[in-house]
């Protein structure tokens, strides 16, 4: 009776999780077309992060609006529960070392970056060959990486602060695997949105010089398949984020047959 009334009690509560999930992406949405406009053209860069760390509040809400499954009350084991047995591990390395590209990429824009034809410094790239000068942007130097940056390393608190926390409240293990699923895609979605946003603006940015050369030809080759894999990520977060009632799914199949 009591894991019944508990389950009845969660599912009353589901919509809250699914509705804060969807209004994270959607004021995410909101303040990234209020942003742009702010900025100019460039404001892309900006919105980025601004709808992923949107995205990151809705599902970190939603978990904390709903909370834990409880059934009826068992005896524990001794093993302490980690954030690790929970994770999907093979998404997670892979977000992992997508977040390893994303800084190291903002390293070196930011470490070649120069001012704009108006003196801002860090929004274009100059080089010089010829005896001419040309200059692209925008290039995702100091003034574009500071605010990515930022972002990556909330959400990697709140996401790594979240995921402790579920590993070790109360409730069932596929309550906290769907739980964990969620947060991981919702920090996968910071890192993919912005790992693109940077990548196909320093393609845009070595394309339309004429002095990069070989090492422009180089960097393009590895950029665009960090691009294609971030490409590939973000709409798996998304729909991760946007629709978890999937995982709830699954499991009800698992658990007829």
């Amino acid at each position: 009776m009591l894991e019944l009334e508990s389950t009845a009690r969660s599912s009353s509560r589901a919509p809250l999780d699914r509705y804060s999930r969807w209004t994270g992406l959607a004021v995410g949405v909101l303040a990234a077309r209020l942003l742009s406009p702010l900025i100019g053209d460039d404001g892309i860069l900006y919105a980025i992060p601004v709808f992923g760390l949107c995205a990151v509040a809705g599902v970190l809400v939603g978990d904390a609006l709903t909370g834990p499954r409880r059934g009826a009350v068992r005896t524990a084991g001794l093993t302490p529960r980690r954030v690790r047995d929970h994770i999907p591990p093979r998404m997670t390395w892979l977000l992992l070392g997508l977040a390893s590209a994303l800084v190291a990429m903002l390293a070196v824009t930011t470490a070649v970056a120069s001012p704009d034809d108006l003196g801002r410094a860090g929004r274009a790239l100059t080089l010089t060959c010829r005896g001419v000068t040309e200059s692209a942007a925008p290039w995702p130097g100091f003034y574009y990486s500071l605010p990515m940056l930022v972002s990556l390393a909330v959400s990697t608190v709140a996401c790594g602060w979240s995921l402790r926390r579920i590993a070790t409240r109360p409730g069932d293990e596929q309550s906290r695997r769907d739980r964990t699923l969620a947060i991981v895609a919702a920090w996968g979605l910071v890192v993919s949105s912005s790992l693109l946003g940077v990548a196909s603006t320093v393609s845009g940015a070595l394309m339309s010089t004429t002095c990069d050369g070989t090492l422009g030809t180089v960097a393009n080759w590895a950029v665009w398949p960090l691009g294609l894999i971030a490409l590939i990520m973000a709409p798996w977060c998304l729909f991760t984020i946007a629709s978890p009632q999937a995982t709830r799914a699954k499991k009800a199949k698992a658990d007829r047959s």
